[in-house]
């Protein structure tokens, strides 16, 4: 048992390693970045270098303990889940799961909330709504909220694709042709929250997991391609979102 427990120690170690090794491959161009502007641009010294080390050390570590954790387990139980569902047959528990699973990931995502928050203190400032707290958070909310309704269906649109093997160059196209429409349609002041909405929607916590849940379903069903058939639920994720906050837009 002790040599079991040892060898698992020592794997997941070798692992956390090379997903270190990794990580500061993708921070190094990065910081090489910053230096060349700062000392050969600018001609000058990097302001508080102390704090730009250990900042840099908590990046490091952060994003490899986060890669390593998207490889440990939210990749391989969103599959599981995923095969398991298509196991036992149960099409609207899959559908109730994949809503539920969009909806919390995109109303957890940190760059969703940043993003709402800030739109709502811009539509304060542009007199959209009323000049108090109250009317701030309450726009705020409301607007994860409509983006995370949207990726819900999103997704339970993309299990049904997937399920019925439907190309998803129709969907695409159908829905960038509704976004067009709805850019023309909407006011002003909401047409770019509405974009950047859609694409801070689908980052860290929402990618991951939605990716995992359309391939290991992708894979689980006879005659499907993984390859073909389980990407695309990000593409959805993002496309309706835009439509949605645009919607929210012409109603607020």
């Amino acid at each position: 048992m002790k040599n079991i427990q040892e060898h698992l120690v020592e794997k997941i170690a070798r692992r956390f390693f090379k997903n270190l090794l990794e990580s500061a491959k993708d921070i190094l161009p990065i910081i090489l970045v910053i230096v060349f502007f700062q000392w050969v641009v600018l001609e000058q010294n990097i302001p508080n270098l102390d704090n730009l080390l250990i900042g840099t050390a908590f990046v490091l570590v952060g994003l490899t303990m986060f890669v390593y954790g998207l490889e440990l387990g939210l990749f391989p139980i969103a599959e599981a889940l995923a095969y398991s569902f298509v196991k036992k047959g149960s099409l609207f528990w899959l559908l109730v799961f994949a809503f539920v699973l969009g909806f919390g990931t995109s109303f957890a995502e940190p760059a969703l909330i940043a993003v709402a928050n800030e739109a709502s203190k811009v539509a304060q400032l542009g007199g959209v709504i009323d000049n108090n707290s109250m009317a701030l958070e309450d726009y705020a909310v409301g607007l994860r909220y409509t983006v995370a309704i949207a990726v819900g269906l999103s997704v339970v649109l993309s299990m049904i694709r997937i399920l019925k093997g439907w190309s998803l160059s129709y969907f695409i196209i159908g829905g960038y042709g509704v976004i067009i429409l709805t850019t023309i349609l909407a006011p002003d002041f909401i047409i770019g929250v509405a974009y950047d909405a859609g694409g801070v929607t689908t980052s860290t916590i929402t990618v991951p997991l939605l990716s995992a849940l359309g391939v290991g379903l992708a894979s689980s069903i006879r005659g499907r391609n993984p390859l073909t058939d389980g990407f695309g639920v990000i593409a959805l994720a993002a496309l309706f979102p835009i439509v949605a906050v645009m919607i929210f837009g012409m109603l607020v």
